[in-house]
């Protein structure tokens, strides 16, 4: 998975998230009481929603509605879910244009896609055309089965995701994704306003970092569906874990691609859907 070193060009693995300024949108709603009380003016930051446009040279132009921040990981962990890369060694020119509110870029080989696709997605669904959901539910994608985790790291992870999550605690108006190994230890985390946007950063700050997210995990913010699943599956992440609950098929996509798929992980429990050989409980790993 790790990409060749040096073909990355363009891409700025560390520093690149935008000022909260830039995300952030200062308001003064109305507050007002349903049990009595006037109503009153109050000031809240509300998370910024932007159009990006990642226009992959030689394939076609992917509309995304998301938060402005890590742009170009988000770019990266999108054309990699979509199966256009396997690798950010496939990715010889990357440009951020923001005038544009957009990201270009230039993979390898790009005529080995199919054909051209131009895409207006709500927040990097994951599942542009309904061809890999076949594949998700009969089997035909499986991940590895080599990671294996204490119970109690599910609750460490969950403690360290509530403290990254800056801009929930501005707005509570994102979603958060992070990726970690079987230490506890996070790998990679992303926020966004769209789940799937979450995840998609941190898998591409993985490999913006070229380190693979085979035989990891991660742990998302809220409920599981199907495309999330889709994009573990993608990245070969053997554990999915999250504080909400999963979709019928989230949990049916999980069993056939050999991930350990947990919901409601909150305080001192969690519930394990499939393959819960990966989290060991009340003994060593």
């Amino acid at each position: 998975m790790a990409g060749r070193k040096g073909n990355m060009a363009g891409f700025t693995p560390r520093g690149n998230m935008m000022g909260m300024n830039e995300v952030l949108v200062r308001i003064e709603p109305l507050r007002i009481s349903t049990s009595g009380g006037p109503p009153v003016r109050d000031q809240c930051d509300v998370v910024v929603e932007e159009l990006l446009t990642i226009m992959v040279e030689g394939v076609g132009s992917f509309a995304v509605m998301c938060t402005p921040s890590d742009v170009e990981a988000l770019a990266l962990g999108f054309v990699f879910s979509e199966g256009l890369i396997d690798s950010a060694g496939d990715v010889v020119g990357v440009t951020r244009r923001p005038d544009q509110h957009a990201v270009a870029m230039r993979i390898e080989e790009p005529g080995r896609v199919a054909s051209e696709r131009n895409l207006i997605v709500t927040s990097s669904c994951g599942l542009c055309g309904s061809r890999n959901i076949d594949r998700l539910l009969t089997g035909q994608v499986r991940c590895g089965d080599s990671l294996r985790i204490p119970a109690a790291h599910l609750r460490t992870v969950a403690e360290k995701m509530a403290s990254g999550q800056q801009l929930f605690a501005r707005t509570g108006g994102t979603h958060a994704a992070g990726i970690f190994n079987a230490a506890g230890n996070m790998i990679a985390f992303g926020e966004d306003l769209g789940r799937h946007n979450a995840l998609d950063k941190a898998v591409g700050k993985c490999l913006m970092e070229e380190v693979s997210p085979v035989g990891l995990a991660t742990f998302l913010s809220g409920r599981v569906s199907l495309e999330l699943v889709a994009k573990a599956a993608r990245a070969g992440l053997e554990i999915v874990a999250a504080v909400s609950a999963p979709s019928s098929l989230a949990i049916q996509a999980a069993e056939k691609c050999n991930i350990t798929l947990c919901g409601f992980v909150r305080a001192d429990r969690a519930t394990v859907y499939t393959h819960p050989h990966r989290v060991v409980v009340g003994g060593a790993v």
